[in-house]
């Protein structure tokens, strides 16, 4: 009798030696864990970012970005939260105009661009340059807009301000929605050197 309970509880203390082997074995470093539950599901990440836009055959952007996430879940997007510049190119392939923001958004199934804070587009050809916290780009339209306040400087030094905005690609057709009929003309020799 002593035999069969002696060897009972060899092999129950054997087992729980062993549970207790798996217990702590498969215990995960809080750190580890957490790490892990960080990782964005369905997102891929992409740095130093350098891409061509084309529309038909014709090439109409270069786009540079330190840092892009592409989300894969039920609003497909592509994000650029550390910065973007564009360059939009003529016919020729020569600058046309520039577009640089802190922030973009680009929603793949609707062709739209979202940017904000610190915009500043520029045509090259007239040296316009517009500057907004807020602007959307319709690649379907080729136009960019905004329900927010702009400021527009002119080559000649007058600054035209407003709310709401609508403009061709090449930033040559920009309209002021609603202006408040603040126009400034600084001369040249006032701007800082």
């Amino acid at each position: 009798m002593y035999s069969s309970i002696s060897t009972r509880l060899k092999i129950l203390m054997a087992a729980l030696t062993i549970s207790c082997f798996f217990v702590y074995g498969c215990e995960n470093d809080i750190r580890e864990l957490q790490e892990r539950t960080a990782k964005k599901i369905g997102v891929e990440e992409a740095k130093n970012v350098e891409g061509y836009m084309s529309r038909g055959s014709k090439m109409t952007g270069k786009m540079t970005a330190p840092l892009m996430y592409r989300y894969q879940d039920t609003v497909p997007r592509f994000e650029f939260p550390n910065t973007i510049h564009v360059d939009f190119f003529d016919d020729s392939l020569r600058v046309e105009s520039t577009l640089d923001a802190h922030f973009a958004k680009y929603l793949e199934g609707q062709s739209k661009v979202y940017l904000r804070d610190s915009i500043i587009a520029i045509n090259k050809v007239n040296q316009d340059t517009l500057r907004c916290r807020e602007l959307w780009w319709d690649q379907n339209l080729q136009k960019f807009y905004t329900e927010k306040a702009v400021r527009i400087y002119k080559k000649d030094g007058t600054i035209l301000f407003g709310d709401g905005m609508e403009s061709t690609q090449d930033f040559t057709n920009i309209k002021i929605l609603h202006p408040n009929n603040s126009i400034f003309k600084v001369p040249a020799n006032q701007f800082p050197q």
